[in-house]
């Protein structure tokens, strides 16, 4: 078995990057986002990035960050209400964006995993999602043609990992992870807490370590994307 642990993201991620490159991020908001990867390829300076995760951080945090430091060229994405400066760079014509149904984009990381070069779906048709893409009948049904995406690269964050890279997501948190693992040349993954091999019940892993090339232990901030607070 080929050495798979780092001792942190920056050496997890040494000759991995190149300018011009595509990412998949697993996260939900700040929910189980790779943060200590995304800090780290913001800190190599690498740039003109795809990016394909379900939104783009908030400022400041997560994607955000390579956003500030307009290292990305486009996103190709679900959501990005939450980041500011996103909305500026796309304003003024800095930033790419290309829009995903959200079950969509989580499909096209599923199908790029697993081989599938292609599929047809009825979300987006007869909107501004479908224009330039092939549409066909299927029972009296249009569908639009979504291609699997294959990622450069992919980023998740995991619950608990060993150190081969199997992987176990906690609740919310397992969200685009699992699908973004599946769907890049290489993946590297890091974890709140790494287990020696055999730890983990194999019936409760989530991303089995054939999908995981690099794995590495983080520390988290486990920020909260809109605090609500109430009167006692």
């Amino acid at each position: 078995m080929a050495q798979k642990t780092y001792a942190d993201a920056g050496t997890a991620l040494e000759g991995l990057l190149f300018d011009g490159m595509t990412i998949a991020a697993g996260g939900f908001g700040l929910c189980g986002i790779p943060e200590n990867l995304i800090t780290a390829i913001r800190d190599s300076g690498v740039k003109d990035l795809t990016v394909y995760s379900n939104n783009a951080g908030v400022d400041e945090f997560g994607l955000g960050l390579l956003l500030q430091t307009k290292q990305v060229k486009k996103m190709v994405s679900s959501y990005v209400g939450e980041n500011a400066e996103f909305m500026r760079q796309y304003l003024s014509g800095e930033l790419e964006l290309e829009f995903n149904p959200q079950g969509t984009l989580a499909e096209r990381m599923r199908a790029g995993g697993a081989g599938i070069p292609g599929f047809y779906t009825k979300t987006g048709v007869g909107t501004q999602v479908a224009e330039g893409k092939e549409l066909k009948e299927f029972d009296g049904e249009t569908y639009v043609l979504e291609r699997g995406i294959v990622a450069d690269l992919a980023i998740v964050k995991a619950w608990k990992g060993d150190q081969h890279g199997n992987l176990i997501y906690r609740k919310t948190a397992r969200n685009f992870n699992p699908l973004a693992a599946t769907c890049g040349k290489v993946t590297v993954a890091e974890v709140e807490e790494m287990l020696p091999v055999g730890s983990l019940d194999p019936d409760n892993i989530h991303t089995p370590s054939v999908y995981v090339q690099r794995v590495l232990k983080g520390e988290h901030e486990k920020r909260i994307e809109q605090r609500t607070l109430r009167e006692a």
